[in-house]
């Protein structure tokens, strides 16, 4: 019975001290060891062959892309961190404490500066739909560089200042080791959801509800050519513009729809981001939101099918380039 006990520890040369590697039902073993794992690959690779692409194609350096850079810059990392999320999910942590609290900063901090991105590019489509005349002139690429600065900057200094409690005694709420656990008191944890979900989805859905009524009026517009068909828009904005209008849509849509089960669940009564005794399907649900938004790019962009073919057959080694018309 003893040895039966120990290969349950996490780690049984520590019997007294050490967690209990939890039995998980078949299902999430599969979640686990295979659905996770490949997740996190094909989220690394697709969101890394995004940053290549707006990075290296001068053709490609516009404001609106830049956003989707920063956009595919926290999704890389999510997929990165996804991997250190199945230890916490297969129920022993064998990182350490330091390592524990490094990851949930992390975690914090990219999904923080997910959310603010996809609030970036809700104002970026509002201004190019809504006041095409003053677009150019308000949005350029140094503005939406020092925005998406701050942005991150900001998701930094807010998430250690959540999370202050467990960063001055990194093993506070560890009771095991094996365990990794980062507690937010109740108080706080309702102000991050609020800041972190509700307030940025609340501007999201209003600035897209007035994208999509100019967007139709403006659609409207061009059947029956008429260039003016608001009070609010003298000019109708470019077709380029209410297409890409639809597919940060698509990709702003998918978004919420992957981080809504997360976050209500977190507002039903959990004080702990992490719970390493299961492996609830919207924490993957969450995960798979940063897989999802390059697939829609591969659909919708023609440049970020054509920039994929020039990585692949590594002609952006040639010299020059990144001068390649894409668009």
């Amino acid at each position: 019975m003893e040895t039966q006990d120990e290969t349950e520890l996490c780690f049984p040369e520590l019997f007294n001290t050490s967690c209990r590697r939890p039995k998980h039902p078949h299902s999430d073993a599969v979640l686990i060891y295979i659905v996770m794992p490949l997740t996190s690959l094909v989220t690394v690779i697709l969101n890394l062959l995004v940053i290549i692409s707006i990075s290296h194609f001068k053709q490609l350096h516009t404001p609106t892309n830049l956003l989707l850079l920063s956009l595919a810059c926290s999704d890389f990392f999510v997929g990165v961190l996804f991997c250190f999320h199945i230890l916490i999910s297969d129920g022993c942590w064998v990182l350490g404490a330091i390592m524990c609290t490094l990851y949930t900063i992390l975690e914090f901090t990219t999904t923080s500066a997910s959310v603010g991105t996809m609030v970036l590019i809700s104002v970026d489509r509002y201004m190019a739909i809504c006041d095409p005349l003053r677009y150019s002139t308000k949005i350029n690429e140094r503005r939406v560089t020092i925005c998406i600065c701050l942005c991150w900057v900001c998701s930094f200094l807010y998430n250690s200042v959540l999370i202050h409690d467990n960063l001055r005694q990194l093993d506070r709420y560890i009771s095991c080791f094996g365990e990794c656990v980062i507690v937010v008191n109740s108080f706080a944890g309702a102000a991050d959801i609020f800041f972190t979900f509700f307030a940025p989805v609340t501007v999201i859905i209003v600035l897209y509800m007035r994208v999509f009524m100019v967007a139709v009026s403006q659609a409207r517009a061009m059947r029956s050519h008429i260039t003016s068909v608001t009070h609010s828009c003298t000019v109708s904005a470019k077709k380029s513009e209410l297409k890409a209008a639809r597919t940060l849509g698509v990709v702003i849509i998918m978004f919420l729809t992957c981080l809504c089960p997360y976050f209500i669940s977190s507002l039903l009564g959990e004080n702990s981001f992490f719970n390493a005794t299961s492996v609830p399907l919207q924490s993957w649900l969450f995960y798979l939101n940063s897989c999802l938004n390059p697939v829609i790019y591969a659909f919708c962009y023609s440049w970020y099918r054509k920039s994929i073919k020039l990585i692949v057959t590594l002609k952006i080694f040639e010299s020059d380039s990144c001068e390649a018309r894409v668009l």
